[in-house]
């Protein structure tokens, strides 16, 4: 069986933890690895909070391997703001401050979600807006040898990015009409199953567009082995295919030893990266 090198989403595991502390928790478990989503209220936090972020990461012994763009109020719904005319400025200021964290950490996957569709807004105009958004994002990036990620996102009604074909035409255009090559699909297993992607097609079809793997199981988001999803299947065949980047758990924790599953998985690894 294939080993992985994994990465914990310290947005969602640790949750109950403060932010800062969550980097050292997962070394402590036996990773080397972490990402998050945008950690800050605003779009545009103080250099001390940037500061005490870089700080944590770097405390803890840990390598940031992802980071998402500010997407606005996610508990509140939001789903990213590049595709937002009214926030264009301030998605534009997001992305000198997100990479300028990627530059000091090396961190070389940044996801831009995509914004919910805006009652009153034609979506014609929100979609231009985000390519242009992606381009500038894919142009910063680049600077750092880095990838900017487009999510197919679940549980957002008013999200329009669903299925693995709209990152991948999202992802194409900006390349066609801004000539940014920069930008790849990120494969969340759970996502793209609960809106009715075959997982194994994604995979076989855009191989070589997939810049990151994310995995929870499909009912409930949980741990692998918690519901149907036949993750392991599904990572042999990303590396397989030649896959091999981070796989990233990003999973809802149901039970007090979270990554007791790793101890059977992955050719019997314990918690740690290979």
């Amino acid at each position: 069986m294939q080993h992985y090198s994994y990465t914990v989403n310290c947005s969602i595991l640790f949750a109950d933890t403060p932010l800062l502390e969550r980097p050292r928790l997962a070394k402590e478990a036996g990773f080397d690895a972490v990402e998050f989503w945008w950690p800050f209220d605003t779009a545009t936090p103080a250099d001390a909070d940037v500061d005490a972020f870089v700080s944590a990461i770097r405390d803890a012994g840990v390598q940031l391997t992802g980071l998402n763009f500010a997407a606005g109020d996610m508990p509140a719904g939001d789903r990213g703001i590049l595709s937002d005319p009214s926030q264009v400025q301030a998605f534009r200021d997001n992305i000198d401050i997100t990479i300028g964290i990627g530059e000091t950490l090396g961190t070389k996957g940044f996801n831009a979600l995509y914004g919910n569709r805006i009652d009153g807004v034609d979506p014609i105009e929100q979609d231009r807006v985000a390519i242009e958004n992606l381009a500038a994002a894919g142009t910063a990036a680049a600077r750092i040898g880095a990838v900017v990620l487009v999510e197919p996102v679940s549980g957002a009604p008013a999200y329009p990015i669903k299925r693995a074909a709209g990152a991948v035409a999202t992802i194409r255009r900006v390349a066609r009409e801004h000539d940014v090559h920069n930008l790849r699909l990120l494969a969340d297993l759970y996502h793209l199953s609960v809106n009715g992607d075959t997982v194994s097609a994604v995979i076989d079809e855009h191989i070589d567009l997939i810049g990151h793997v994310q995995i929870a199981d499909s009912p409930g988001r949980g741990e692998p082995g918690t519901g149907t999803l036949d993750i392991e299947g599904y990572l042999a065949q990303l590396a397989d295919g030649g896959y091999d980047g981070y796989i990233s758990l990003e999973y809802k924790p149901t039970r007090p030893d979270t990554f007791s599953w790793l101890a059977d998985h992955s050719a019997g690894s314990t918690p740690g990266r290979t």
